[in-house]
């Protein structure tokens, strides 16, 4: 069945329909969150949360673009979301800290392996995604979306509801300073 013929099924209540949309972009979406959010766990619940929203949102849905830039773009809103609030549990973790709380501070997630990488790189794929990870918000997802994910820069633009030259510039600046940190983490290396 074509995507235009899901959307639609899905908006008339078919159940199939919800089912055969998740088994068709289950692995974008989670290879995508797990890009975001580098943390397995994370990335399997904020997959759940995407097609959940999915389900209870089709009707907004207006088929201006393709479905899955429509699916692209929940799936880096809901990512960004987590990491705002595990950026605010940290802080407060830490605060509670400096005033003699008993409370453990929030840990840095675990290594995480993204399902794109050969098992050989497991451990350059590691220290690029912690790279990844320190870049500006939207350099992250324009660099991750085009590089890890493969889109173009019109697929990005609209996704990110920005120009193509944005784009452009922000997987250029991306790029550079991946290139700054991995020269210096490589500098460092034993």
């Amino acid at each position: 069945m074509n995507e235009r013929n899901l959307v639609e099924k899905l908006k008339q209540g078919d159940e199939a329909a919800f089912k055969e949309i998740v088994d068709k972009w289950q692995d974008l979406v989670y290879n995508t969150a797990i890009a975001i959010v580098q943390n397995e766990q994370d990335a399997e619940d904020l997959a759940q949360e995407v097609f959940i929203q999915v389900y209870e949102s089709i009707h907004q849905f207006k088929e201006q673009s393709k479905f899955s830039t429509w699916l692209y773009r929940i799936t880096v809103s809901k990512g960004l979301d987590l990491l705002r609030k595990k950026k605010t549990r940290k802080r407060f973790a830490f605060m509670k800290s400096l005033f003699g709380s008993d409370e453990q501070i929030i840990k840095e997630p675990p290594d995480f392996f993204h399902p794109g990488i050969a098992l050989d790189n497991k451990e350059s794929g590691k220290v690029l995604f912690r790279a990844i990870a320190s870049l500006p918000e939207n350099q992250k997802i324009a660099f991750t979306l085009h590089k890890v994910e493969g889109l173009s820069h019109q697929e990005i633009s609209e996704i990110m509801n920005t120009s193509v030259a944005a784009v452009e510039s922000l997987v250029h600046r991306a790029r550079a300073n991946l290139r700054k940190i991995l020269e210096e983490y490589y500098r460092h290396e034993p």
